[in-house]
């Protein structure tokens, strides 16, 4: 009760020290039209990210990240986005790393001015993977033909149904070397001097621990978010979680749009599924 009534008294009144805006960035990354899902996007955090930076009072934005990783652009979008606010708004960016931050989770983490984790997360991952199945055999076992019929001769690269072609690979590998590139560049100009040129193996897609990290320069140093915090801005520091309006049944709409209860769940399992797969790779 006493919090209740200290929240309702005017800040400037108020006997409190600072209070950090707290955002929590967690999941696989990747593009969705369905609000309900967990997933990390640009559209899932915008609206959290817009209400932290806003604080006018908080010196620095503390953001948790834990993420296996997933789409490069919805990873870039909301490393833009978080950098164009800190700029905006003249705010000091804390990112502190929880289980995972690699590969796209790495690559928003590089939008701290500082990087922090536990010395057992996991952190780096800084590649680029594509990933699918092949049927052509099963398809004749089974006794299925398959018809498909393109304006392009390329409508069908990596067909799934056909025989692998060399062309199709050449053409996959070369947009990943473009993507890997642009990830490379953005991690060298967020970390600088502070990498070690010396391990070969930091841009491979390679992942280390915390304690690892902070030796090669992924990772500024080991603490967690309130001791940190606490030591630099002083014991009264409050941390603010801040989070997405809610619709109805206490779903988050950061659409506006409101799904029932059983529509969520069974979306929900489809979607675990999925992110359950790019967990494991990190033992998680």
């Amino acid at each position: 009760m006493a919090g209740f009534i200290k929240h309702l008294i005017p800040r400037r009144f108020r006997s409190t020290g600072v209070e950090i805006p707290v955002v929590r960035l967690q999941g696989m990354i990747m593009a969705s039209s369905n609000p309900m899902k967990s997933n990390l996007s640009l559209a899932s955090c915008s609206q959290v990210l817009q209400k932290a930076f806003a604080a006018k009072e908080a010196p620095a934005v503390a953001i948790s990240v834990n993420s296996p990783g997933g789409s490069p652009v919805q990873s870039r979008l909301i490393f833009k986005r978080i950098r164009n606010l800190a700029e905006h708004h003249k705010k000091h960016v804390l990112v502190f790393i929880e289980d995972v931050a690699a590969s796209g989770g790495y690559m928003i983490a590089c939008a701290g001015d500082e990087i922090f984790a536990d010395p057992s997360s996991i952190v780096g991952s800084i590649g680029v993977v594509s990933s699918s199945f092949g049927f052509p055999e099963l398809m004749k076992k089974i006794g299925v033909e398959r018809r498909v019929y393109t304006a392009g001769k390329n409508k069908v690269a990596l067909d799934p149904f056909q025989p692998e072609k060399k062309a199709d690979i050449d053409h996959l590998k070369a947009l990943q070397l473009e993507i890997h590139q642009t990830f490379i560049d953005l991690v060298k100009e967020r970390r600088g001097s502070k990498l070690t040129s010396e391990n070969e193996d930091l841009f491979t897609g390679m992942f280390w621990t915390g304690r690892t990290g902070v030796a090669l320069g992924l990772v500024d140093g080991l603490a967690d978010m309130e001791s940190l915090v606490k030591s630099r801005y002083g014991h009264d520091t409050e941390l603010k979680l801040i989070s997405s309006s809610k619709g109805l049944l206490g779903l988050k709409t950061p659409t506006g749009i409101i799904a029932t209860a059983s529509e969520n769940s069974l979306r929900q399992l489809a979607n675990i599924a999925e992110e359950r797969a790019l967990w494991a790779r990190f033992g998680l």
